[in-house]
């Protein structure tokens, strides 16, 4: 079905694809605001918690941030499933440094922070670590991310971390039982979605990137689906693939209001 919408339209490739290059992603101001709290964090080696609702993009910020950084002098350490326990936050960073994870907690504890410690000061190396879908944690995983970050009589950090979640996340760390941990946050930046210009650029955006350069939406579609979306990419993106659909089923040529109505209620509807 693709391959005739692609062919139907003039598109080189699939719009609103998910796999886009960090260099292709569309910089919209809540996405650069987000690039540049995580690289200073990083820069700094700071503790920071980057929150935002589902589909916001929070995820694509944090990869175009973590591209950008000079693998000479960087290595991310990324945690995309939190259910793993505190052990497996330590066993991901131990084995991320090239390390063999001990066996026994007790000194598998040490050994992570060892060797983060190890990787900035013998390799020259600033560790990132990023942990996604933080609003998940439970409090013994936060309050181990806390634990990692006590270095040094507190002087200075050998690595930088991130955590990556939902608004709950945010009232989670207020709680007075992870006290300690909210203490050390030096950045925290909430994402907000696209502004109704930025929307209309997003779809330009990728539209081009699919191979079309002239208007294919009309203003009053993407209006729809900005108010539609809040000016969340994903959903623009969802919204975007259906009203094409839409568009191509009516045998149109040009995405209006009616198509995008037809995905927004689609998009709507019980599964």
């Amino acid at each position: 079905m693709m391959d005739k919408l692609q062919g139907y339209f003039g598109l080189s490739k699939t719009p609103f694809g998910r796999g886009l290059a960090p260099g292709m992603l569309h910089r919209h101001a809540a996405h650069s605001e987000a690039i540049a709290r995580i690289a200073w964090c990083v820069a700094e080696r700071e503790l920071g918690v980057v929150t935002g609702e589902v589909g916001v993009g929070k995820t694509a910020a944090t990869r175009a941030a973590i591209f950008g950084l000079d693998p000479a002098r960087h290595i991310a350490i990324y945690l995309g499933s939190p259910d793993v326990g505190v052990r497996g936050i330590r066993t991901a960073i131990v084995t991320a440094l090239g390390g063999v994870p001990k066996n026994q907690k007790a000194t598998l504890i040490p050994e992570a922070s060892d060797m983060l410690a190890t990787e900035q000061a013998e390799r020259g190396r600033t560790p990132v670590l990023v942990i996604d879908e933080a609003h998940m944690l439970a409090h013994d995983q936060l309050e181990s991310v806390r634990m990692l970050t006590n270095f040094d009589m507190d002087s200075s950090s050998p690595f930088a971390t991130l955590l990556i979640g939902q608004p709950t996340l945010k009232r989670k760390i207020k709680l007075g039982v992870l006290a300690a941990l909210d203490q050390r946050i030096s950045v925290r930046h909430h994402m907000t979605g696209m502004t109704p210009e930025e929307t209309a650029d997003y779809v330009r955006h990728h539209m081009t990137l699919a191979g079309r350069s002239d208007p294919l939406f009309s203003d009053d579609a993407i209006a729809l689906i900005h108010e539609t979306a809040r000016g969340y990419p994903r959903s623009v993106n969802n919204l975007g693939r259906l009203s094409l659909l839409a568009t191509y089923a009516a045998g149109k040529t040009i995405v209006d209001e009616a198509a995008a109505r037809t995905a927004v209620n689609e998009s709507a509807a019980p599964e």
